[in-house]
């Protein structure tokens, strides 16, 4: 039984920001089956936000979840994104607009959005954690936390400054956790002295832990990449909730075969999955998620992680179609130099300079 949120019914729960697609557009018949097998393993916990996929995952929540199921079937978390509002006055409005466009009348779990300083800032100026209580005192939101992406110093003031936060979401996976940029190991050490339990997001960081180097995958003794992953982020105390962004049936198949029972790794894995971090670590490929949040704010539309993915596929060895980068570096001509990819990107890469670097590598 979950100490903090007994009405968990397991630890693994489906990010909604990697739905499958059919073209351009959400495969509702394939997430409705995939919403289906989910329930019907004993899981109940869906994750979205308003930006993901272009504004249309909650809409197909509802289509796929909400119309379908009875509301105590299923636990629904949404999120109060930056880019949606603009001042306190248009918050309540936004969220009011989630729960009809989700087809709820409430969230079970209601984050604050990859809080920073800065957002942290815009956020308490905008009286957003106060109307969150407001919001949850009418019983619109049942438990308030917050996504976090910045440094353990800035997370320690935060949970000072709005002690009323119930729990908080982090980046952590066995590459990110002593990684000084991510600081998963800290930003979780500081979750545990203020007593806040944690939910995990990127187990497998965007996918590339489970596109492993052969020499990492050799290692390996049975069982998928992803699940070692998975299962790495889920063995540590108060680590209440795990999120996996599953694109089709065979992942979610995947990942519920270790989930549905779940054991931590043990301490020969732990040994196996060091070596496998040092392995990952050796190629330097650029730190990429795909989570698109710089690709939803440029004014020029440059698909970064298509590109990125394309650099980090030549540092993995395998071949490139040359005339893919070329049709996406000529839409990297239209670039402004706004800067706004940066400001958005929750790894805080610098795009800039990283999207030169590839340019002198394919050019």
């Amino acid at each position: 039984m979950n100490r903090f949120f007994p009405e968990m019914k397991k630890n693994f729960g489906f990010g909604c920001m990697r739905l499958p697609k059919q073209g351009d557009e959400i495969d509702t018949a394939a997430f409705s089956a995939m919403v289906d097998f989910f329930l019907a393993a004993g899981f109940n916990y869906f994750d979205t936000a308003r930006p993901y996929h272009g504004g249309f995952s909650e809409k197909v929540l509802k289509t796929c979840l909400t119309d379908r199921y009875d509301r105590s079937a299923f636990l629904l978390a949404d999120k109060l994104s930056t880019v949606c509002f603009e001042n306190g006055e248009s918050i309540r409005d936004l969220v009011e607009d989630q729960l009809k466009t989700c087809g709820v009348e409430y969230f079970d779990f209601y984050l604050m959005h990859a809080m920073s300083a800065d957002r942290h800032r815009k956020f308490t100026e905008a009286g957003a954690y106060d109307i969150a209580q407001e919001l949850k005192a009418e019983g619109k939101l049942r438990h308030v936390g917050m996504s976090f992406h910045d440094s353990a110093e800035v997370l320690d003031q935060i949970l000072t400054d709005r002690p009323e936060l119930e729990f908080v979401q982090l980046q952590f996976n066995y590459v990110d956790y002593n990684d000084p940029k991510v600081q998963s190991r800290l930003c979780y050490e500081v979750c545990r002295k203020h007593g806040k339990p944690v939910f995990v997001m990127e187990p497998v960081k965007g996918g590339t832990l489970v596109n492993l180097p052969q020499a990492a995958l050799d290692l390996l003794p049975g069982g998928s990449p992803a699940s070692y992953a998975i299962r790495y982020a889920a063995g540590f105390e108060d680590i209440v909730m795990v999120l996996s962004g599953m694109s089709n049936m065979e992942q979610l198949e995947d990942n519920l075969s270790y989930m549905a029972d779940f054991k931590p790794l043990s301490t020969e894995e732990h040994e196996i999955i060091d070596k496998v971090r040092t392995l990952y670590q050796a190629q330097h490929k650029i730190p990429c998620t795909a989570c698109r949040y710089c690709v939803d704010g440029c004014p020029a539309g440059i698909p970064i992680p298509k590109i990125f993915a394309l650099q980090n596929a030549k540092l993995g060895g395998e071949e490139v179609d040359t005339a893919a980068y070329d049709a996406f570096a000529a839409t990297g001509k239209d670039c402004v130099d706004c800067g706004q990819c940066e400001n958005a990107c929750p790894q805080n890469l610098h795009i800039r300079d990283l999207l030169k670097e590839v340019d002198k590598v394919f050019g």
